[in-house]
């Protein structure tokens, strides 16, 4: 084992999907995964215990917001994420760059740095691309990953080229200021729906050498379709022996597509923030726990789960939680909805190492829930 470093376990002849593992300073990270979003240190509704519980490998935290509050200072003296958030597996930091790029109107940007107003208490902050890397080395994570520009959908071309070319030049400044050797400092790889730009965006990164990828600047607005059609030639084209993280999705289709042309690894606050509307996913589908239908239905949540919610609990008592408000049900609904997406890629990663994984998406899309999604 070589900290940092991405072992291929297997491929699949059929498609392009692949499993394997990512060596971090907290465990191994079998992909393809799906990690659960703790943007302020938290998954919101959900224990440590229960993350154990539900198999999660690594969980994310976001630079901007841990800036804000409490300060990245504040966390690296309570001894890192790790300590602060009481979780001994992997975590993961994003730079922020999306969530500060999100406040277009309230930003000022040019090559050197951006320049931004805080969600909390309005007060204006200077980031340089060495300013990020300081932060998230505090914040010690164990995947960190570049400042970066992600421009929204849709946007001119000029706009995106100019955000492909900006975000190389802070990924280079990011390697050279990132010294915490733990860490796996990733490049993220932009470029919108024009394939051209993707491949600019790869070709620049690949020049400067990163232990992996994000692929950033999807789920943004841009039509489904677009988003697999451009994404295939990216995962065509990055390394093969570096894992690949497409950022901000988590739709149960999509993650089955998507490791069909080869990502590794997956995150996204859908499973959370549907359990909080009362909403969960199944193996038939969303299923919207007001509706009355629910009442008196005694049944599993989902009879095709294993996790504690749906071993413990009934439809009708779920309803009844969610339609009096109680805080509960936004709890079970989101170990449910983390477990089942935790639990989809497990399941996709046994059949590419058995070379099923074709046969796999087969079942997925033929199967009742995946229009639903």
């Amino acid at each position: 084992m070589t900290l940092n470093e991405f072992d291929l376990v297997a491929t699949d002849q059929a498609t392009a999907a692949r499993s394997g593992v990512f060596h971090t300073a907290h465990g191994p990270v079998r992909t393809p995964v799906f990690m659960p979003v703790g943007t302020r240190a938290t998954v919101k509704g959900v224990l440590p215990e229960q993350l154990h519980g539900i198999g999660a490998q690594v969980v994310l935290a976001n630079a901007y917001h841990l800036f804000l509050r409490p300060g990245s200072d504040i966390v690296a003296e309570a001894g890192g994420l790790h300590a602060f958030m009481n979780w001994d597996r992997a975590i993961l930091t994003d730079s922020g760059g999306f969530q500060i790029f999100s406040l277009a109107d309230t930003l000022e940007i040019d090559d050197d740095s951006v320049t931004f107003r805080s969600i909390v208490d309005g007060t204006r902050h200077r980031w340089t691309p060495e300013d990020n890397m300081r932060i998230q080395e505090d914040l010690g994570a164990d995947i960190i990953m570049q400042l970066d520009q992600c421009p929204p959908y849709p946007a001119e071309e000029s706009a995106v080229a100019s955000a492909v070319r900006r975000s190389a030049l802070w990924a280079k400044r990011c390697k050279d200021a990132h010294v915490r050797e733990t860490q796996a400092l990733f490049g993220i790889v932009q470029g919108g729906v024009f394939a051209h730009l993707r491949l600019e965006s790869i070709e620049r990164l690949g020049e400067i050498g990163f232990p992996g990828y994000g692929i950033g600047g999807y789920s943004v607005g841009e039509p489904h379709e677009l988003m697999l059609e451009s994404l295939a030639p990216v995962c065509e084209q990055l390394p093969a022996d570096r894992p690949r993280y497409l950022m901000g999705v988590g739709n149960p289709t999509t993650l089955v597509q998507a490791i069909a042309l080869g990502v590794d690894m997956f995150d996204c606050v859908l499973p959370t923030r549907t359990a909080r509307t009362g909403t969960a996913f199944s193996s038939s589908g969303r299923m919207n726990l007001r509706n009355a239908r629910f009442a008196r239905d005694f049944s599993p949540l989902d009879p095709a789960c294993t996790c504690s919610t749906c071993t413990g609990y009934t439809r009708a008592y779920l309803r009844h939680l969610v339609n009096t408000k109680e805080m509960l049900g936004s709890i079970l609904l989101s170990v449910h909805n983390l477990h089942f997406l935790i639990d989809l890629t497990t399941r996709a990663r046994q059949a590419i190492e058995v070379g099923a994984y074709d046969a796999f998406v087969r079942e997925w899309m033929n199967g009742p829930g995946a229009e639903d999604y």
